[in-house]
């Protein structure tokens, strides 16, 4: 059995057990693209925005913090399948391209800086980030 077979079926598996474990959602911020032609827009003086990415189903787990370190940390488990399935409407190559970019996640109504992502894989196969995001 080739490995882009066991692949796949990991895929699956792995968003199958991330929605029987909350199915929560997240939503990552990315700088918007687009800006004003005019003299303002070319010289930075324009805000573009954000955009908004939701992924779904995310499992999340709080993490212990230290005392002296950040008010709140979350771990969020993201199915790489859906953070594959972005990509290209997103003009961006690869997953750490995307973390890489984002301003911060959204969860729960509070906003959350990216401190470190973790990708779990088999056979060469990502099927999950494990994304920790401190308050």
């Amino acid at each position: 059995m080739g490995s882009g077979i066991c692949g796949a079926a990991l895929v699956r598996a792995a968003n199958a057990m991330l929605t029987a474990l909350g199915g929560d959602q997240v939503t990552l911020l990315l700088p918007a693209t687009a800006t004003a032609s005019d003299a303002a827009g070319q010289l930075g003086l324009v805000d573009p925005g954000v955009q908004n990415v939701i992924i779904t189903p995310v499992v999340t787990q709080n993490l212990p913090n230290n005392s002296s370190g950040p008010t709140r940390r979350i771990e969020f488990t993201l199915p790489a399948s859906a953070i594959d399935a972005q990509l290209p409407g997103l003009g961006m190559g690869s997953a750490e391209d995307l973390f890489d970019a984002s301003l911060g996640m959204i969860y729960d109504g509070d906003l959350f800086h990216v401190a470190a992502v973790v990708t779990e894989s088999f056979a060469g196969t990502a099927y999950f980030y494990v994304v920790t995001a401190v308050e």
